[in-house]
């Protein structure tokens, strides 16, 4: 491979990941003007806006099990993911719940032991250890030092729940990637996302506010759908396909990197010693099993916050 495309390859990973790190960040800009549901609703709305020329471009080839497939994947990874994770940040700091985000590399070394039969070694099950223990630390952190407005334990566990559901959705489209395009499968099934939202949204949520809303909250509906999602997807898709997922997926844990410098440096959150300490446990751990083999095919679907 031809070493200009691969650091290309790298910079596209690298990216995709510096823009899911401002997920929680523009999330957080528009839920002082609206409520969860609208919040990610508009995500979606404007991450489907801007793929419309895929999917134009890129009709589906499915089956109709693949179809039951790929609703199911939809439903999993768009509503009940992106509902319970922004509930879960309407609840906690955006540093909080990037951190947390951190737990996606355990997360998905446990979805290859236990889904994809893959095996573990003491240095992997010792990195799951770590994480875990880390993710303890931010969590019960935040409750003794909550004020309002601030971390919560609610709030924290929400966002790793939604990371715990975000699994079937990845492993549900790595087998459908197996027979059709990364760009047809993420397309497709962000628009199932957004028509199951609109569903979904007005009786739980009331329907999405359009007027009384400001430009700030708008702009950064626009950039979390444009750049957190339909982006990110495409970057990271593309740099899939110059690069082994194997040595890129350690890029991935440049996303809790950034949002909890974004959330402490821009909204002025504060993280205590034990969350500090506990981020770093958590990244030393995704670090140790990003690098390995036995858990890097589960990266190769981008699906991800």
């Amino acid at each position: 491979m031809p070493q200009q495309r691969r650091t290309l390859g790298f910079l596209a990973a690298a990216l995709a990941s510096c823009f899911w790190g401002c997920g929680f960040f523009f999330g957080k800009i528009a839920l002082e003007e609206m409520n969860v549901g609208a919040m990610v609703f508009y995500r979606f709305f404007f991450a489907v806006v801007a793929l419309v020329p895929l999917l134009g471009l890129h009709r589906p080839q499915l089956n109709a099990r693949e179809w039951r497939t790929l609703l199911l994947a939809s439903f999993l990874g768009v509503p009940l993911q992106f509902l319970l994770q922004f509930k879960g940040l309407s609840l906690t700091t955006v540093s909080h719940a990037s951190l947390m985000v951190g737990t996606m590399p355990v997360i998905l070394a446990l979805g290859a032991v236990f889904f994809a039969h893959e095996r573990l070694d003491r240095v992997g099950w010792a990195a799951l250890v770590l994480s875990t223990m880390g993710a303890a630390l931010i969590a019960l952190g935040g409750r003794e030092h909550s004020v309002a407005g601030g971390p919560s334990l609610e709030g924290d566990l929400l966002v790793v729940v939604s990371l715990a559901i975000a699994l079937f959705w990845i492993l549900l489209n790595k087998q459908l990637m197996q027979r059709h395009s990364a760009i047809v499968i993420t397309a497709w099934g962000l628009l199932a996302g957004l028509v199951m939202l609109a569903l979904v949204v007005p009786p739980l949520y009331g329907l999405p506010p359009v007027h009384g809303i400001s430009w700030k909250a708008w702009a950064a509906l626009a950039a979390s759908g444009l750049l957190c999602t339909a982006t990110t997807t495409l970057l990271w898709n593309w740099g899939m396909t110059q690069v082994p997922a194997s040595q890129a997926g350690v890029l991935l844990n440049m996303e809790p990197l950034i949002g909890s410098l974004l959330g402490v440096l821009i909204l002025k959150e504060h993280l205590g010693a034990v969350a500090w300490m506990g981020g770093a446990m958590i990244l030393t751990a995704a670090v140790t099993l990003t690098m390995r083999p036995q858990v890097a095919p589960l990266h190769e679907d981008p699906a991800m916050i």
